[in-house]
């Protein structure tokens, strides 16, 4: 069971799904559904065109929003971007890494690096990915894929701020319904949280939180919640159903209310 001190964090990445009827409807409906909970942080990121939709949606209540990406440049001729900075006011969170990132659009560590800086010096929250390839696994080589990952983009800094986000999402299970087992999530939260704090400290490393994600779904999250170092998920498109990340959420909120038992 996670360690009590750690809130739980619940994201709910809706990609690039659903219309600006359909994403208001979202909104509502997980607002009713979730707004209130204190037991645990909730993040809702939807399509860039809507994030100021959200946040109107959800202003002064307990859920939060967060952007998929993010450019490292503060301002410039970026067709197609948002700087971290233009971000401010209207996002809490920031997804940096994510594998659909890494491998659809070829970013590179050096870029999710430069990402995950820019997300920091605007005093934003950046959720970091992290993930091995199927191959990568059967090679038995996922923690040194971690630990590369993880030591690139921390290049520069002498410090995570308080608050920073870890998602596993073993890049085999994503979209595929194919979620890793509860042992090998938290074999590899485990390894994250050690790769942390051998590069910070150990205090890092014990308050660091980690998500999983990957397949996260109503059947499968109370298993996730149950191990020690996992501290929440970060859902893909099981979160495009309220019910259902609704019923994810809960089982976060219960397993921390246990921890703190």
């Amino acid at each position: 069971m996670a360690d009590a001190t750690r809130v739980p964090i619940v994201g709910g990445n809706w990609k690039m799904h659903g219309t600006r009827s359909h994403a208001a409807e979202l909104l509502h409906a997980l607002r009713a559904a979730l707004d209130g909970i204190t037991d645990i942080e909730i993040v809702i990121c939807p399509p860039t065109p809507w994030l100021a939709d959200a946040t109107d949606a959800l202003s002064e209540g307990t859920l939060q929003v967060g952007a998929q990406n993010v450019h490292w440049e503060t301002e410039g001729a970026f067709t197609g971007e948002q700087s971290a900075a233009m971000l401010v006011g209207t996002v809490s969170h920031v997804l940096i890494g994510h594998s659909e990132r890494r491998h659809v659009f070829g970013e590179t560590d050096e870029q999710t690096n430069h990402k995950f800086r820019s997300v920091i010096d605007a005093g934003l929250t950046p959720i970091l990915a992290v993930g091995e390839l199927e191959a990568e696994r059967e090679a038995g080589t996922t923690e040194d894929v971690l630990r590369r990952q993880l030591h690139a983009a921390f290049e520069g800094l002498r410090t995570l701020p308080i608050g920073t986000v870890i998602a596993y999402e073993p890049v085999w299970a994503i979209g595929s319904g194919r979620a890793a087992t509860p042992e090998i999530a938290q074999e590899a939260a485990s390894a994250v949280r050690s790769i942390v704090a051998d590069r910070f400290s150990e205090s890092t490393g014990a308050l660091i939180r980690i998500q999983y994600g990957g397949s996260v779904n109503a059947d499968n999250a109370s298993d996730l919640a149950a191990q020690p170092d996992i501290d929440g998920a970060l859902v893909g498109g099981a979160s495009l159903q309220a019910s259902e990340f609704a019923s994810i959420c809960g089982a976060f909120a219960h397993a921390h209310r246990l921890s703190e038992a």
